[in-house]
């Protein structure tokens, strides 16, 4: 099982999907609604069908999306899942995900934690980072799937008001 917010869903993600879909006869993507720390841009359905999409899209069929909205360890147990793969850019990712592994191997000591290192041309990609570019207005095309993309560009603030402005050229009493 492979959990996370998903929001959006970066080339980086589907990386790790995708290596993890070679390593495990099936990978269960896990969206989670939210975290305490955040609200998400985007609906865990919306979430759900940006990475359905996209595993569609790269012809990955043993993943299955579905939310999560319980503790990741019964979540797992539901599931059968055996190991929670976790990918990791920096060595900031490692501490963080590191002390979450330990609480999740004290909840449910059977689960193993698999961690699969970011591969370098996604190393700086981060779904938060993506949201700041695009809420300035700036290209995310590299960084993540077409649809996302697009999504981001109806989504952001200051795309939106830019569109919605006075394009006639004229003044307005």
């Amino acid at each position: 099982m492979c959990p996370g917010t998903f929001d959006p869903v970066t080339l980086g993600h589907l990386d790790i999907i995708a290596r993890a879909s070679r390593i495990f006869a099936e990978v269960i993507i896990a969206v989670t609604d939210g975290s305490f720390k955040k609200e998400p841009m985007f609906s865990t359905e919306e979430r759900i069908g940006f990475v359905r999409q996209a595993a569609r899209e790269l012809e990955l069929d043993n993943v299955r999306v579905e939310p999560l909205r319980e503790l990741v360890t019964e979540h797992a147990r539901q599931l059968g899942a055996h190991a929670i793969v976790k990918g990791l850019r920096a060595i900031s990712d490692f501490d963080y995900e590191f002390q979450m592994a330990q609480i999740n191997k004290h909840l449910a000591p059977e689960l193993e934690t698999v961690y699969l290192p970011a591969s370098p041309r996604f190393s700086f990609i981060s779904s938060s980072g993506v949201r700041e570019v695009a809420a300035w207005g700036g290209d995310v095309e590299a960084w993540v799937p077409a649809h996302v993309a697009r999504a981001l560009r109806e989504r952001s603030p200051r795309l939106a008001s830019a569109n919605s402005a006075d394009t006639s050229g004229g003044t307005t009493e």
